[in-house]
């Protein structure tokens, strides 16, 4: 009977170190898929950065290329004679030239 409790213990402890055994794989299979799947969403986000980076630099050049066009334009519409300006130059010179 002692010889059988013995048994019976040994096989317990035997049954008890083969599931942790097993615990312990699944957890090592688990802690792999963790870390393929971190490296995975660490290069998708990068990827993601880089683009968004490229993105900026394109957005910042169209806006500078945009203020040096609105820039010109103010420039350029300073120049121009305005219509008063233009209807008052007529008026002084049919002033001086009466038909």
């Amino acid at each position: 009977m002692a010889e059988e409790y013995g048994q019976q213990i040994q096989f317990d402890v035997v049954g008890k170190f083969r599931d942790l055994e097993e615990k312990q794989t699944l957890l090592r299979e688990r802690v792999l898929l963790i870390g393929k799947n971190l490296v995975e969403e660490r290069e998708e986000l990068t990827s993601t950065l880089q683009e968004m980076k490229r993105m900026l630099i394109q957005l910042k050049e169209e806006s500078i290329r945009m203020k040096e066009f609105v820039q010109r334009l103010s420039e350029h519409s300073e120049e121009l004679a305005r219509k008063e300006e233009v209807i008052m130059l007529q008026r002084q010179l049919d002033i001086l030239n009466p038909k």
